[in-house]
């Protein structure tokens, strides 16, 4: 009997609830479940936040399959024991400063960090030194049902060489845990991450974060023994976890998730799926599915205008013609409909070939923006530039075999041989863009860090580690595979920072050579106005508040469309207010076809409110009777008291918590990487 463990890469999230947790979901686009303190499921998930507001850590649960699906645990006869080990890092400190597409090696060698000479953060920090930057708390081990470990300074295994960050920071919160694990009632392991804490002693300066400081952002490896009371040799498995940032839009789903990423991966580097795609190249001749391959797609770009502003994006939804129909008489519509998605870029592109540079497809005196709307991985910089989003190579062959005829319209299809649970916790995950990304970046592009298909390589074993620590600047993407804490090292430090200001950009569209220009850079007119990742950082949203109760406190009429993050108005706020965020929710979701996404679970008690008249600004009395609303943290700790228990509660949390105000950079901001400041 062949076993192993699924998810292959399961994915926990952050949360600051010291009382409650969930469980992540199990579909793509599927809600958590809610869940004891032991990691057993209670059912789909209520709430996700505490009765003070804060937000509930989301456990990723790994289970044992046989190789015909039969689930094996502690209840299973012949099963004498189940021994779990799990070993989380952070190396964000150690690892190079975020410089976009510079260090991805898909784009050659000389693309390396070495030879870009891009700096290492913290880069004061001699070499011999650098280790010590690395959060690594080592492996914790847990058997048996209804255990838990956490892993923190108490539990070090003897003789690891443990690093934490300090104990004491001049800003935020300093670090002391990665997280815990647990098993449920049935010796299931469930991996739990930090609680969103960051703190360093130097002012924040960028998206990128600043020197000195950490976060509780991780990944690494998960190991299984498995023991049987028959004899049979033991088995030994292994699988990998990811602590990512919330998803405060679970139902909405990246138009190209991570799951995405790893397919196509898979079918182009690992012979996944051989009838689609085999000696380098797709077989013009495979059929695609509408409902597996086409409908996902359409459906994902549906759900978009409730996190985003994306009226042009509609019309690929709207039904303008039989998506099914794969007659020969409906090929024109069907070509037409694709040829509003832009190709890829080569890697390295090859000009004047560059598809993701072009905005608008320009029929005459018509245009229109070309899909998918979102920021490419960098439309940032100028060097490596990618300007807007388009489709992964896999995803836009299934569509052009769609658009062609060379498809079937068939519910009950063949699955793809990849584990629904595999495809799930990943699917959840942002694929495109990469710019770093939020949970994870365009390292996960990179076949050479796959022992298999949606499985990562490992480097090295845990005696080594133990013998010598992790390495702070090797890069995976060279080969050989991944230490704990290489899939999230190149993320911003705090991770709350790029939350903040990476959601939409002002991006040039006329010359696709540059993205910025002038002194400071700033994007280059004309720009158009997009959006990074809407799904897991929503940017426009309808308020949900139908009560007088709930529409008092947050100042704002049920059904207006609202900035999502308004009133935290810097990424210094998003480190401590980040949880005050609400969650967007489908409140209508048991009839299907008829979505109904609304803002729920903000924590209104923290923000202030007020109307400030146009005349204000202008001088000019005239403009007394339009008023501009604004939202802001309220400082007054009373005052946020007095406003409900929840708020008390939250006040009590901050003070439990002892967060530090970070400062401000002497010199003023730099226009961030969006191009505004303008946060509507």
């Amino acid at each position: 009997m062949n076993l192993s463990i699924h998810p292959s890469v399961g994915v926990a999230r952050l949360g600051n609830s010291t009382t409650a947790i969930c469980l992540s979901p199990d579909t793509i686009g599927g809600l958590p479940f809610d869940a004891d303190n032991n990691g057993n499921s209670l059912g789909p998930i209520t709430s996700f936040k505490d009765a003070a507001g804060l937000i509930k850590r989301q456990g990723q649960p790994f289970k044992i399959l046989s190789d015909t699906g039969e689930e094996i645990t502690l209840d299973t006869p012949n099963v004498a024991s189940i021994e779990w080990t799990v070993h989380l890092a952070n190396k964000k400190a150690a690892w190079y400063q975020y410089s976009e597409l510079q260090g991805n090696l898909l784009y050659g060698q000389e693309n390396s960090y070495q030879n870009q000479k891009i700096p290492f953060r913290n880069p004061d920090v001699p070499q011999n030194d650098r280790q010590t930057l690395i959060v690594d708390p080592g492996p914790r081990t847990i058997s048996g049902k209804q255990s838990s470990i956490g892993f923190d300074k108490d539990n070090v295994p003897s003789g690891y060489p443990a690093q934490y960050p300090p104990q004491e920071v001049s800003y935020g919160v300093p670090v002391v845990t990665l997280g815990d694990l647990l098993t449920d009632n049935s010796g299931r392991l469930v991996v739990l991450g930090g609680f969103g804490h960051a703190g360093g002693d130097l002012p924040l300066t960028s998206y990128g974060g600043s020197s000195t400081w950490h976060d509780d952002i991780s990944d690494g490896p998960v190991y299984c023994t498995v023991n049987f009371n028959d004899g049979t040799p033991s088995v030994s498995l292994t699988a990998w976890v990811i602590i990512g940032s919330p998803d405060f839009a679970p139902e909405i789903v990246n138009i190209s998730n991570l799951s995405d990423t790893m397919f196509d991966v898979g079918v182009r580097n690992f012979n996944l799926v051989p009838e689609m795609y085999s000696n380098g190249n797709y077989n013009p001749d495979f059929q695609a599915n509408f409902q597996r391959d086409i409908l996902p797609i359409i459906n994902r770009i549906s759900k978009y205008q409730w996190v985003a502003n994306v009226q042009s994006m509609m019309a690929f939804t709207s039904n303008i013609f039989d998506f099914t129909d794969n007659s020969e008489a409906n090929r024109q519509n069907r070509q037409n409909y694709f040829s509003y998605f832009r190709q890829n870029d080569a890697q390295p592109p090859v000009p004047p070939y560059l598809p993701q540079e072009q905005l608008l497809k320009e029929n005459g005196t018509d245009i229109f923006p070309m899909m998918p709307l979102n920021s490419g991985s960098n439309s940032v910089s100028n060097i490596n530039i990618m300007k807007f989003m388009a489709l992964d190579e896999t995803q836009l062959f299934l569509m052009q075999q769609w658009a062609d005829g060379n498809f079937v319209s068939d519910p009950n299809y063949e699955e793809y041989p990849v584990n629904a649970m595999d495809a799930a916790s990943v699917g959840n995950c942002v694929g495109l863009p990469m710019c770093p990304g939020i949970e994870v970046t365009w390292n996960l592009q990179n076949p050479i860090i796959y022992a298999n298909p949606y499985r990562i390589l490992q480097y090295g074993n845990e005696q080594q580690y133990a013998a010598q620590g992790l390495t702070p600047s090797r890069d995976e993407c060279e080969g050989g595979g991944c230490e704990p804490g290489d899939l999230t090292k190149r993320m911003a430090c705090p991770w709350q920072a790029d939350f903040f200001q990476c959601t939409i950009q002002l991006i040039n569209f006329t010359d696709p050579s540059v993205n910025k220009a002038g002194s400071p850079p700033a994007p280059l007119p004309p720009t158009y106005y997009s959006y990074w990742w809407p799904p897991q950082s929503p940017w426009d949203v309808l308020v949900g508040e139908f009560t007088a109760e709930g529409q008092s406190a947050t100042n704002v009429p049920a059904g207006q469309q609202m900035n999502y993050a308004r009133g935290i108005n810097s990424f210094t706020q998003m480190v401590q207010y980040w949880y005050a965020l609400g969650f967007i929710r489908d409140k209508n979701s048991h009839s299907a076809g008829f979505p109904f996404f609304v803002e729920t679970e903000r924590n209104n008690e923290i923000f202030t409110y007020e109307n400030v008249p146009v005349s204000e600004i202008s001088g000019n009395e005239e403009d007394d009777e339009t008023t501009i609303p604004v939202f802001y943290i309220e400082k007054k700790t009373q005052v946020v008291t007095e406003r409900s228990e929840k708020g008390r509660m939250m006040m009590e949390h901050l003070e439990e918590v002892g967060f530090k105000e970070i400062a401000v950079a002497a010199d003023r901001m730099p226009l961030p990487r969006s191009g505004t400041r303008n946060r509507r």
